[in-house]
């Protein structure tokens, strides 16, 4: 006579509260499989989505430069600190020096141009009523003096130019901040031509911090703003650090048929020991179930040994949401299925919801060999640990 033996030993398993307990199904003349089992407890369940992102400034601003020349002086490097409106950097200024005493020089031509012909001007409507000059010559000399002038206003603008170009030629920071890119040396030879070359690059502030990760379009519609955000990074891989959703981007990035969307998650960083370019595994809480049903999923991924004898086989037609475990039947020699409507999940154990009761035993696992006679039931097929 077979009965149902219990092994004496318990088995580890990933949740401390959950009591494993192994028993064997016996056949008189027949093989004896044995069913690794686990109860359905209550505890607290938190589902997250992962994602991987990059940490950057909030706010990173690239310092370039308006005009060609060569470096003459760089006065930051990386990590140095500046403030807005010092000078980093500085491009030799004698081409431009040149150039404004040209413009300088062309305006002072062009005003006395002007002079000369606003008297020329003043001659003639002296001469003009006494019938020593034309009206024809008033006319002109008026539209002389016109274009004289407007010639000037044309120089006038030709050296604020060259004054601004010089000016140029003095780079300084746009904001308060830190170096994090320098891409120039002393000697280099800058072409500000169709592109703005870029010199430095420079955070405003590292001590907040954003993460732009990529979440799948399966997962993006369980992300909100606010919600609490989990990350670690290589540097640190012993570190758990926290932030929050601050912005969910509508707009779609599709690389090789998979869709995603930037999520920004903002961080406070006041040690500043995480640096821009950053690649950080993201975890962001989506839901939070306290003191609720929950099964483990090794069960809902057990399939029964070929052979398993069941206690009712009907075919099982799982609807939306619903879910399949197995549990032993009264007897302990048939096993019986148990179909239920599964809520959230945070990959170790799933929340159960609907009639089974707390404290039943499913099976997780099966050894040995199966009955050699039996009704297939469903989900049939081979058990796996």
């Amino acid at each position: 006579m077979c009965l149902l033996l219990p092994l004496h030993r318990s088995i580890a398993v990933t949740l401390a509260t959950l009591t494993t307990v192994m028993l064997i199904a016996c056949t008189p003349g027949h093989g004896t499989t044995r069913y690794e089992v686990t109860p359905i407890i209550r505890r607290d369940i938190e589902q997250y989505v992962t994602a991987s992102g990059t940490l950057s400034a909030l706010i990173s601003v690239d310092v370039g430069s308006q005009v060609s020349g060569k470096i003459q002086a760089v006065n930051v490097d990386f990590n140095s600190p500046v403030r807005k409106g010092q000078l980093i950097a500085q491009i030799d200024p004698s081409v431009y020096v040149a150039v404004l005493k040209q413009a300088e020089g062309d305006l002072a031509s062009a005003e006395a141009g002007v002079l000369l012909k606003r008297q020329n001007l003043q001659r003639k409507r002296i001469l003009a009523p006494q019938h020593a000059a034309s009206q024809l010559d008033l006319d002109q000399a008026t539209a002389d003096l016109d274009q004289a002038q407007a010639t000037a206003a044309i120089k006038r603008a030709v050296l604020d130019s060259a004054r601004a170009n010089l000016g140029y030629c003095k780079i300084t920071a746009p904001v308060d901040g830190i170096v994090i890119s320098r891409k120039v040396d002393v000697g280099q030879t800058l072409v500000a031509a169709m592109t703005t070359p870029v010199l430095f690059t420079i955070a405003q502030n590292i001590t907040r911090m954003h993460i732009s990760a990529a979440v799948s379009e399966a997962d993006i519609g369980q992300v909100r703003v606010g919600q609490p955000v989990d990350f670690s990074v290589d540097a640190f891989p012993d570190e758990v650090f926290h932030g929050a959703v601050v912005q969910v981007r509508m707009a779609p990035t599709t690389i090789s048929n998979v869709v995603t969307y930037e999520t920004i998650i903002g961080i406070e960083n006041p040690e500043q020991k995480l640096f821009p370019g950053m690649t950080a595994d993201v975890s962001i809480l989506v839901a939070q179930h306290s003191g609720v049903a929950a099964i483990p999923n090794t069960a809902l991924r057990f399939t029964p040994p070929d052979g398993t004898q069941f206690e009712r086989a009907p075919p099982i037609k799982l609807e939306r949401g619903q879910r399949l475990a197995y549990a032993l039947s009264g007897s302990g020699l048939k096993l019986k299925a148990l179909v239920f409507k599964a809520g959230i999940t945070d990959g170790v154990v799933t929340e159960v919801l609907g009639d089974i009761p707390t404290g039943t035993s499913v099976i997780v696992a099966a050894f040995g060999s199966a009955p050699a006679t039996g009704t297939l039931g469903p989900g049939s097929g081979s058990g796996t640990k």
